[in-house]
């Protein structure tokens, strides 16, 4: 995986909440996590916190969240997710289910073929599934956060990464897939303390703690989630907060024409100034994929050099969208 657009913090070279967040991941999940995050250490720790506790840690099972991951992640077209998610489902063992995943089939087992499709609607957000929730309602505090964990961190790495989880995509290979899984075994089969990230959040400011996870530590990590990705927003008007919440409550869910059309009409009303900025973080909402290096530069030619000022912006517009689907699949009226 190559980061792009942002230099990252080695892991030699941490401190504070940037090194305890290494250590902890390094421990519970097999790597480093979210290195590309790392300029901006509140935004890392916030995520970090809340895929560890709704996706690592609890009573559900762990390969059952990843196939949430999976789906996700194919819905989204985040590649690197897709793979790494893959092959921590090889790690479980459970290697028929990996393969059906990663090439978009319709898994064998009913309940992981019933929590893909559920997992790949969430993004549909102009359509009510045919079913309710495929899943009981003491886990649906994990599964609803390991889906909008998966699609804030879908967005931060096809923004940051080249979206290769290994050199040359070597693990597009089944062999190196299941070889590379061994390395995952042990952490896929440790049993984990909930609320263990918590302290990592100590001094973010909260945002709206949400109800479809009261009384478990993910609604403190997607509540500081919330609070600390709101600081990109500063760095934009209130116009452009304003076009960009609106476009995220018309779109459908739809993955839009490569033309960039709904873009520019999108931010026409803007002075040139405040457009960049507006673009870089409603790409991020909804097509992260086309963050390149054009739009960044762009950015930081209004004077916005810092790479935490990058990522603070890339993760408001990431989370804009994620709270949009939030509201959507925790709707009791849909039962989605």
């Amino acid at each position: 995986m190559t980061i792009r657009h942002v230099v990252p913090v080695a892991r030699k070279a941490a401190t504070g909440r940037v090194a305890a967040v290494y250590t902890q991941s390094l421990a519970d999940f097999g790597q480093a996590a979210f290195m590309m995050l790392s300029p901006a250490p509140e935004i890392q720790a916030a995520t970090w916190a809340l895929l560890r506790e709704a996706e690592l840690v609890g009573r559900a099972p762990r390969v059952s969240k990843e196939v949430i991951a999976v789906a996700v992640s194919q819905a989204n077209g985040c590649r690197f997710c897709i793979d790494a998610h893959t092959i921590m489902i090889h790690a479980h063992g459970t290697h028929d289910l990996a393969e059906d995943l990663l090439h978009d089939r319709i898994p064998a087992e009913p309940a992981h073929a019933e929590l893909a499709a559920w997992a790949a609607s969430t993004r549909r957000l102009d359509a009510i599934p045919p079913h309710a929730r495929p899943f009981p309602a003491e886990h649906a505090a994990e599964y609803l956060g390991t889906a909008l964990a998966t699609h804030f961190t879908n967005r931060m790495f096809s923004a940051f990464t080249d979206e290769q989880l290994m050199p040359g995509n070597l693990q597009r290979s089944g062999v190196v897939r299941r070889v590379g899984a061994m390395a995952y075994t042990r952490v896929m089969q440790r049993e984990l303390a909930p609320g263990d990230s918590l302290p990592l959040l100590d001094g973010i400011t909260a945002g709206l703690s949400p109800a479809w996870a009261a009384g478990t530590p993910i609604a403190a990590a997607f509540a500081a989630l919330g609070g600390a990705t709101a600081s990109g927003g500063d760095l934009l008007s209130t116009a452009a907060r304003e076009i960009i919440y609106a476009s995220v409550a018309r779109w459908d869910g739809a993955h839009l024409p490569p033309s960039g059309a709904w873009l520019a009409e999108a931010l026409a009303g803007l002075p040139a100034a405040e457009q960049p900025g507006a673009r870089l973080a409603l790409l991020a909402s909804i097509d992260p994929h086309r963050i390149d290096a054009g739009a960044v530069a762009a950015w930081r030619a209004t004077g916005h050099s810092d790479d935490a000022e990058l990522v603070r912006l890339v993760a408001y517009g990431a989370f804009t969208a994620v709270q949009r689907i939030a509201d959507t699949i925790t709707d009791p009226a849909t039962m989605r």
